[in-house]
């Protein structure tokens, strides 16, 4: 992870630890600046890697064990009935950071007026969506959602525990 005094490199963009919910030993859990559904979360490796192949396989492992793992907890968390899990791997497929990652959307019946809107949606370029389409949350609002769902995760793997 490129990290310096309290902020993670992501790609271009500088990420707060406060936008950090969830660290596994190889993966972080960090909100989403412009959710497309409320809970929109993206799930990281630590190390920059710019495609799914650029990971050894415990970091591939690790990802993903951390992705079925955060997706339960927000289902529970968002009243979910489902999630979307989905990975743009280059340019190409969407991609528009160039760090892996892992979307993570939990949905409801109803949630898009056509099921595989979401995936529009994903592609679609922050650059073209208009502000009331898809606001920019301030960085008190991602640290409040962060900490929510810090506590909640802590409880649940704290749970979870033999």
């Amino acid at each position: 992870m490129q990290a310096t005094e309290g902020v993670i490199l992501f790609g271009q963009h500088v990420i707060r630890n406060t936008q950090v919910f969830f660290r596994s030993p190889l993966s972080l859990g960090l909100v989403n600046l412009m959710p497309i559904v409320p809970g929109h979360v993206l799930i990281i490796p630590r190390r920059p890697a710019k495609r799914l192949a650029d990971l050894g396989p415990a970091e591939v492992a690790d990802l993903f064990q951390s992705a079925v793992t955060v997706s339960k907890g927000l289902e529970k968390y968002y009243q979910a009935e489902a999630l979307t899990m989905a990975v743009q791997d280059g340019a190409a497929a969407g991609q528009t950071v160039e760090h892996v990652h892992v979307h993570l959307l939990p949905r409801k019946k109803d949630d898009f007026k056509r099921n595989d809107e979401v995936y529009d949606r994903l592609e679609k370029p922050d650059r073209f969506w208009k502000e009331h389409e898809r606001p920019r949350r301030t960085e008190e609002e991602m640290a409040d959602e962060a900490a929510r769902l810090s506590n909640y995760f802590a409880l649940m793997l704290k749970e979870e525990l033999p």
